[in-house]
């Protein structure tokens, strides 16, 4: 019998969401809605989807390996330098370039008891150990994170806003938490979600890079995937020192990211206004379901992201099958140890409006 290394004996498969197809397929129903993987309701932008297009002229060539022109595109938008950078094929790919880069057998990472999945996948399958803080208030606790370092601790994952709760810490708590870190370790703030804050009156939101500017050990990880509208895409990155950056482009594997995708995230990069009319929107959507949720006197967590957790106090899976059946797909949250809750994407009006409808159908709420 061929033996695998031992590290991938506790590692569990990620599963994700059902495609809406599967779903129609299954329950021969149509117009499923999917709101389980925060994807962009609003998709991409023309000028995203004109590019992607364009790159059709050059399937027959390997892509940019330096990924140049995204590289540019980040660089003239945040102030950064061409070294500063790392792409990655989703910020995954990032994700595990970064555990591969720092984690030997046995050294730690420290994350919160329930957040993205990917942390722990990338850190156990280098041997690593995670050490788990509960989260604070539904965000990471940044004082708990610092008390979990100890003398093997070399990574830190923290993601705000957090998955699956959307809930936040603020620039004044992440610059105390950073002066505070120990410089031999390597903290990555994954800010998946950070551009739908910007709409967001009351979120006093953290500057990463000018903290990655001052602290060597301090990684800006970004995706692609969620208010850019372009997760079929896959492309993520790293911002970071030119030391962390380097490794990671020796690390990765070459042309990793594709031509299209390159393309199309620096023309997503390039619309600001459209990615302002996405965030305005996800903020009217944010309100409806406060509103609604609130009305029926359900509780739920409040979001600065793209999603919201509810509190169904039922059995979560239950509730999630029972509203695939009437035509939503949600996220359960028994996969976050979080059992009666549902996590749902925010979506257009209409998507918004019928989640309520079928929310309150399958819950036994009535005006």
């Amino acid at each position: 019998m061929i033996k695998q290394r031992k590290a991938l004996e506790k590692i569990k498969a990620y599963i994700p969401g059902k495609p809406a197809e599967d779903v129609e397929r299954e329950l021969g129903i149509s117009g499923v809605v999917k709101l389980a993987s925060n994807e962009s309701s609003w998709g991409p932008s023309e000028r995203a989807i004109q590019a992607y297009r364009n790159a059709a002229d050059g399937l027959a060539v390997y892509p940019d390996g330096s990924s140049a022109e995204l590289t540019t595109a980040l660089c003239k938008k945040f102030g950064l330098k061409p070294e500063n950078i790392a792409i990655g094929c989703g910020s995954d790919e990032i994700m595990y370039l970064i555990a591969k880069a720092y984690i030997n057998e046995g050294d730690e990472c420290v994350t919160a008891d329930v957040t993205f999945s990917t942390y722990s996948l990338a850190v156990e399958s280098m041997g690593g150990v995670m050490r788990y803080v509960p989260l604070k208030n539904y965000a990471f606790d940044l004082d708990g994170i610092l008390g979990a370092i100890t003398p093997r601790t070399r990574l830190i994952f923290i993601a705000n806003p957090n998955n699956p709760t959307g809930a936040i810490f603020t620039h004044a708590e992440q610059e105390a938490f950073v002066e505070r870190l120990p410089r031999d370790v390597v903290v990555v703030f994954d800010e998946a979600y950070a551009e739908f804050t910007t709409s967001l009156p009351y979120v006093t939101y953290p500057d990463t890079l000018a903290m990655m500017k001052k602290h060597p050990g301090v990684i800006l990880c970004k995706t692609f995937s969620k208010i850019y509208g372009l997760a079929a895409l896959r492309v993520g990155y790293a911002a970071a020192s030119p030391e962390i950056a380097e490794l990671l482009n020796r690390i990765r594997p070459p042309f990793n990211v594709n031509s299209a995708a390159q393309k199309a995230a620096a023309a997503a990069l390039r619309d600001e206004g459209y990615i302002a009319m996405v965030a305005d929107n996800n903020k009217q959507a944010l309100d409806f379901l406060d509103y609604e949720l609130d009305k029926m006197g359900v509780r739920h967590i409040p979001s600065a992201a793209n999603f919201v957790l509810i509190d169904t106090e039922r059995d979560a899976d239950e509730v999630f099958q029972a509203l695939m059946r009437e035509g939503y797909i949600v996220r359960s949250g028994k996969p976050f140890g979080m059992d009666t809750f549902i996590r749902v994407s925010t979506g257009k009006p209409a998507q918004m409006a019928g989640f309520i409808e079928k929310f309150r159908k399958v819950m036994g709420i009535i005006d």
